[in-house]
């Protein structure tokens, strides 16, 4: 946990070690694509100029996340991150539609390329993405806002690759129709990557059991322990990225207020250790009641 802290201390300025790298290198990018006559390589300057618009959203929402819960936003200000992601999103889908878009015009009339320009402009971009790759790659396991621009960073990575290895052949070899082909693959690339966060941020909307956990398994862990009769009214979501809360109706025997302390703490102590749920909500009851089975009951 003291870990993972650390790391949550260290995002913002990653992400703005991220920011800069991104708004640098396009710009080398664009002057070189346009020197060299590569379609390719200004696509990929114009993919890495948007990742520097997604590190910086994701930055302000970052920032936004970490104020306290209000009176209004009792819940605090970390959903933002998902908002954030789904934007960061967009802005890869739209800068692939660029690239498919303009990628069909170079492949009807394919123009010169001067490859060993694009070769060594390409690998600086590489090198540039495999660095922010590395410094994002710890948050990304803990944060679907940080995830988000971690992806960006590897497919950008993968595209300098790419339009790298074109220029080693258009050094060699004048098929410049590889070009808008290569753009097309990237493309695919970008919407695959790009559909695991969109999903991901819609169950979180949609307060849907966050992945790898199961309701029936929380269920019969939670009835193992002593002391306790049945388990219903069950709900899991995530609360936030990194979040996840538990609602949960516990019938019990007809007991001192002081017992059912007890049991609440070896619940929750369980439900943390086993299943990373660290906001449970437990409402105790000593008999399940007829008039509320439709509201409560929960059927596993």
């Amino acid at each position: 946990m003291a870990n993972s802290h650390h790391h949550e201390n260290t995002w913002g300025t990653r992400l703005i070690i991220t920011m800069i790298m991104n708004l640098i290198i396009p710009i080398v990018q664009i002057i070189g694509g346009i020197f060299a006559g590569s379609m390719a390589l200004i696509s990929d300057a114009l993919h890495n100029l948007s990742d520097f618009t997604s590190a910086l959203i994701s930055y302000i929402a970052l920032r936004i996340g970490r104020r306290p819960p209000t009176p209004d936003q009792t819940f605090g200000y970390r959903r933002i991150e998902v908002l954030a992601a789904v934007l960061n999103v967009a802005i890869l889908y739209g800068a692939a539609f660029f690239i498919a878009f303009e990628g069909w015009q170079r492949f009807k009339a394919p123009q010169p390329i001067h490859g060993s320009l694009v070769v060594w402009i390409a690998l600086l971009g590489f090198a540039a993405n495999m660095v922010a790759v590395v410094i994002l790659h710890q948050g990304s396991k803990e944060n679907v806002n940080i995830k988000s621009v971690f992806l960006h960073m590897l497919t950008d990575a993968l595209t300098s690759l790419a339009v790298a290895a074109l220029g080693i052949i258009w050094i060699y070899r004048p098929w410049y129709w590889l070009d808008p082909i290569v753009s097309w693959v990237i493309v695919a690339i970008i919407f695959y990557s790009g559909w695991g966060i969109l999903k991901h941020a819609f169950n979180i909307f949609m307060n849907a059991t966050p992945e790898k956990l199961e309701v029936r398994e929380i269920r019969q862990s939670i009835l193992s322990l002593k002391g306790i009769n049945d388990v219903h009214h069950i709900h899991v979501w995530h609360l936030a990225p990194g979040s996840i809360a538990l609602s949960a109706h516990i019938r019990v025997p007809d007991q001192m207020l002081s017992s059912v302390d007890a049991i609440a703490t070896s619940v929750r102590e369980l439900l943390l250790i086993e299943f990373g749920i660290d906001h449970p909500v437990l409402q105790f009851e000593t008999r399940t009641y007829e008039d509320a089975e439709l509201y409560c009951k929960l059927n596993l």
